[in-house]
């Protein structure tokens, strides 16, 4: 949060109410492109709006602290264009595939490394009486294992599964609380990359779903059930709920995440907008408040994509719980225990 009113401070320091500061934006030249435009922006200060949009979006620039524009100074830039240059740029017929790497994807490659030495540091502490690191991140693995895995896709295939929804959640917690750090980037605020592990617990559940049901299992599944005349109207609407739960899991944590920032950064934002400095005596407080209430919003929000991931996995591991959801009778004798956990706890099919 301190990089942050800094940025704000100076950002809005030279223009009330975080208003347009400087001159406008010059005139682009027609034909000269994309970098052109960057290099008449630039020469315009930024608004209040645009430090919070700049904040919570991606961009080729890393922000730091350090010495620069003739001194010491919070803002100072890293444009990652300038060691890839356009060596990643592709031009496929008139299609243009930027593959530079981005501000959220270097955060989720330190984020990366983060969790690789976490591990490796908590495995060489083993123990018979595990303490320090090694009990923490023991206490979590189990907690995934037994409490999310086991009891929402079952005991005997829980430990098949527990694997990625352990990687899951270390992974979406770290990048979570990561993005708290200063001048850090939360790279779950980004919707591609919601989108990308959303897809992967897509892929996993409906690999699950066929090697399990068989390809005629897994379409009769998709019938409901119902008689086949109803079968024009219920195939496209089991068709869309396959799409819908990555589609939550993808907006759940991509809205939770940035909503939290833009909140910061509002109330921050208020000692410029109202041009008091009286009014830090409220906004100050309550900034640090939704910062605290962030901490905890990171591990729920991996919990609950973790959680909601091995709802769906459990879903496609029940042979016959879409016909006991539609009112059929399912083989209980065989798989009893299993599929009364698993309806008890799995969300609806749409």
């Amino acid at each position: 949060m301190t990089s942050l009113l800094a940025t704000l401070i100076l950002a809005t320091a030279a223009g009330p109410q975080g208003g347009p500061v400087g001159a406008a934006p010059a005139l682009v030249a027609e034909g000269e492109g994309e970098e052109s435009y960057e290099v008449a922006t630039e020469e315009r200060e930024a608004t209040l709006s645009d430090v919070m949009l700049g904040h919570v979006s991606d961009s080729t620039r890393l922000e730091f602290p350090g010495f620069c524009h003739g001194g010491f100074s919070p803002e100072c830039e890293f444009d990652l264009r300038k060691v890839f240059g356009k060596s990643l740029v592709f031009h496929l017929g008139s299609t243009v595939v930027d593959m530079t790497p981005t501000k959220h994807l270097v955060m989720l490659w330190i984020a990366s490394l983060l969790l690789v030495i976490l591990a490796l540091s908590a495995a060489r502490q083993r123990r018979l009486v595990p303490r320090g690191l090694y009990n923490f991140v023991e206490l979590l693995v189990q907690f995934v294992r037994d409490e999310i895995a086991k009891k929402n896709i079952g005991p005997e295939d829980g430990d098949r599964f527990a694997p990625f929804l352990v990687t899951a959640f270390f992974f979406i917690l770290v990048v979570n609380l990561f993005g708290l750090v200063p001048w850090a980037a939360t790279a779950t605020g980004n919707i591609g990359v919601t989108l990308a592990l959303a897809a992967f617990t897509f892929v996993i559940t409906q690999y699950t779903a066929l090697k399990s049901q068989g390809l005629v299992g897994y379409l009769k599944h998709l019938t409901g059930g119902v008689h086949f005349l109803l079968w024009p109207i219920m195939i496209p609407v089991e068709v869309m709920g396959l799409f819908t739960k990555p589609f939550a899991l993808t907006i759940r944590l991509f809205a939770n995440m940035i909503a939290g920032h833009i909140v910061i950064l509002s109330l921050l934002g208020l000692i410029f907008a109202l041009g008091s400095p009286w009014v830090a005596l409220g906004s100050v407080p309550m900034a640090l408040g939704i910062f605290a209430l962030e901490l905890f919003v990171a591990f729920v929000q991996a919990y609950i994509f973790t959680m909601l991931s091995s709802l769906f996995i459990g879903q496609g591991l029940v042979h016959h719980g879409h016909e006991e959801e539609h009112g059929e009778a399912g083989e209980d004798a065989a798989h009893g225990d299993q599929l009364s956990h698993v309806a008890g706890k799995a969300p609806g099919h749409g």
